[in-house]
């Protein structure tokens, strides 16, 4: 297996956790969006957004990838964005297990801020469904891998 290297470079001297999500089965674009939104965040308050996000009480704001995206209520300053469930889970399980790398770091899990979120896109999953008269189209599964690096406020 191949050593992964994060998109970040350590400016907090060891007081960072990092956890990675490799090959997810979610949209690149959805990760995107919600790596920008909880960006910067303590971990207790983005634990708690993407719940949210999960239930579908709190819209994510969809600034790149917005082209006929609906407005939704509750955006503060942006007006479009979108409940992605499926890719909120997956996100937030990671965040879960860069936690509870801290954890075992000893660091202080109160006080921890998200310092780096990126998401990438995977590789390709290649796949064929059915079509009239004896064909087939491409009927392919993206991926994507996602980052979450946690430090010290």
């Amino acid at each position: 297996m191949a050593k992964i290297k994060y998109a970040y470079q350590d400016e907090y001297d060891g007081k960072t956790a990092k956890a990675a999500g490799r090959a997810l089965k979610i949209s690149p674009k959805h990760a995107v969006e919600i790596c920008s939104a909880i960006r910067g965040m303590y971990l207790d308050e983005a634990k708690e957004y993407l719940e949210q996000v999960i239930r579908m009480e709190t819209p994510i704001p969809f600034k790149r990838h917005n082209k006929k995206v609906g407005h939704k209520r509750g955006l503060k300053g942006w007006p479009t964005g979108r409940y992605p469930v499926k890719a909120a889970t997956q996100i937030l399980q990671v965040l879960v297990n860069a936690e509870a790398n801290a954890e075992y770091k000893g660091l202080d899990v109160d006080d921890l801020k998200i310092v780096h979120a990126s998401s990438h896109r995977g590789y390709v999953i290649r796949g064929w469904t059915a079509r009239a008269f004896g064909r087939a189209s491409p009927f392919n599964t993206t991926t994507t891998h996602v980052q979450i690096v946690l430090g010290e406020a």
